[in-house]
């Protein structure tokens, strides 16, 4: 296997990394070793601990994106300020690395009003925009930290970032709620609760209650909770985001899990959604990000 460079998504829990050839991918791997589980200084012995094999005599390029370049990360990336291509400069040179290595990280973008930043999700938006050329619209990324983004003439123009899955984790992990919740799905309950959730978000918080309620005095089951629950944060989110998603052209990039169901609440409302992958897109995010780098010595 001849490895020509190595892609890296470095986010707070997980760190993945891919040998490639050109576009093409030869292999895969990733551990826990995120952001936030790697002391300063012990960045580069993380991914080399993963990647050493597909190492040569001559130095290989890795691009990387995502929270490794965070001030606590491997080298601070600066960031962007909106509106902005999504990755408008070179990506940063980590310096003093192994002589095998010549690693640069992807910088994120910022809005300065009302205050939000992105890291990993810019270079999903350029690989994206890179297969869609001249699209125009607003590019859904759910996650822990959901951003709706508004994209016109190939920049982010501007961005709002939701916490609605860490804010359904916590619920489901370390709220009243943990005792009805558990794995399990249902569809209808789902759909009715993101109705609900998106005309009457006001009641959000006695609606979740309601939860736990209808477990004590009805024996809901759990499953159904939990669709429940899911579908009344979004309908929540998909009120706050209104403006972003009616009448627009609309894509969603994510897991297939979590497409499915923002692109199940968003059609329901009569949106006309398109999804990418983000394992693909963040590839070719950091293969554009890739050849700015190539400008360089």
């Amino acid at each position: 296997m001849k490895t020509e460079w190595i892609a890296v998504d470095w986010g707070t829990s997980h760190l993945r990394a891919w040998a490639m050839q050109g576009e093409t991918v030869l292999d895969h791997v990733q551990s826990e070793c995120g952001m936030a589980r790697v002391e300063k200084g012990r960045f580069e012995a993380a991914l080399l601990s993963i990647t050493d094999s597909w190492l040569g005599s001559t130095p290989t390029d890795v691009v990387a994106c995502g929270m490794v370049g965070a001030r606590q990360g491997w080298v601070e990336a600066p960031y962007s300020a909106v509106p902005s291509a999504p990755i408008p400069n070179m990506p940063i040179r980590v310096p003093d690395t192994d002589p095998r290595v010549r690693a640069f990280v992807v910088p994120g973008l910022k809005q300065n009003s009302p205050p939000d930043v992105m890291r990993g999700e810019e270079t999903q938006i350029a690989g994206f925009l890179g297969k869609h050329p001249n699209w125009d619209g607003v590019v859904c990324l759910p996650g822990t930290h959901t951003k709706w983004a508004q994209v016109s003439a190939g920049e982010v123009i501007s961005f709002r970032t939701f916490m609605t899955g860490e804010i359904f984790d916590l619920l489901c992990s370390q709220s009243v709620l943990k005792h009805s919740t558990s794995d399990g799905w249902d569809d209808p309950a789902f759909s009715d609760a993101v109705e609900d959730g998106l005309s009457k978000p006001e009641q959000l918080a006695a609606r979740l209650f309601s939860l736990r309620a209808a477990d004590l005095l009805h024996g809901q089951d759990t499953g159904t909770a939990r669709a429940r629950l899911s579908g009344q944060l979004i309908g929540a989110e998909l009120a706050a985001t209104r403006p972003y998603w009616l009448g627009q052209q609309l894509a969603i990039i994510g897991s297939d899990a979590l497409i499915d169901i923002y692109a199940k609440a968003l059609q329901q409302q009569g949106a006309s959604v398109e999804t990418a992958n983000a394992t693909m897109v963040t590839l070719a995010g950091l293969s554009l990000a890739r050849n700015l780098t190539r400008q360089t010595v």
